[in-house]
């Protein structure tokens, strides 16, 4: 992303090659766990088989997809970006770990839970990512988008964003747009397949990001 697509979002935590260790997109898609498994092992005259713990990788955003497919109801479609034994190799341990899929009346519904956020600058960019998120995938497993709900643990203001959020208080809230996503599955979606309607946003603030 950020080379193909000038996103730098993640450049306060990445080391000097651009790598933030196993975040979001690694524990959602290539998620580690260990499995048991049986091995053969044949010898002069003999063979023997033994049990050996072989680790591989789950994709949680497919199962997800699967679930909403063959078993909408269940209460189990659950996405989780928390690996304890991981957090040490991470630039930044998830603040936004947990979504879990609800459906409805024929509507996708999706609740985030967040550990920690900054309101200013995180909690923004997550509300925007995760109605994206449960939109692209209603659309791929034929429902209708319904509410996002989120509930954070920590929402807190850094100093250096009270300025900024002060002005932003000022003003009054325009329009909102209209998010537009290609009918496409959510593996093949690219930036240029969301596009925004009637945008007209207000001049923009700065705000630097606390490390």
């Amino acid at each position: 992303l950020r080379d193909e697509n000038d996103c730098h979002i993640w450049d306060a935590w990445a080391d000097e090659d651009g790598h933030v260790g196993p975040i979001y997109p690694v524990l959602w898609r290539r998620f580690p766990y260990f499995e048991k498994e049986e091995i053969r092992f044949e010898g002069t005259g003999s063979a023997l088989n033994k049990e050996v713990w072989v680790q591989k990788e789950f994709d949680q955003v497919q199962r997800a997809i699967d679930m909403l497919k063959d078993n909408p109801n269940s209460r189990r479609i659950v996405v989780s970006a928390w690996h304890p034994g991981l957090l040490d190799e991470m630039g930044l341990p998830p603040c936004h770990l947990m979504y879990i899929f609800n459906v409805a009346d024929g509507k996708l519904n999706c609740h985030l839970t967040q550990r920690s956020g900054d309101i200013a600058l995180g909690i923004p960019f997550n509300l925007a990512c995760y109605s994206a998120l449960t939109m692209a995938i209603a659309q791929e497993v034929g429902l209708e988008p319904g509410t996002f709900a989120h509930s954070i643990v920590d929402a807190h203001i850094y100093v250096n964003h009270v300025d900024g959020l002060k002005e932003q208080l000022k003003r009054k809230p325009r329009e909102l747009p209209t998010l537009k996503i290609a009918s496409k599955p959510v593996d093949e979606l690219t930036f240029d397949d969301f596009t925004l309607e009637n945008y007209d946003p207000d001049p923009v603030i700065k705000f630097e990001v606390a490390v």
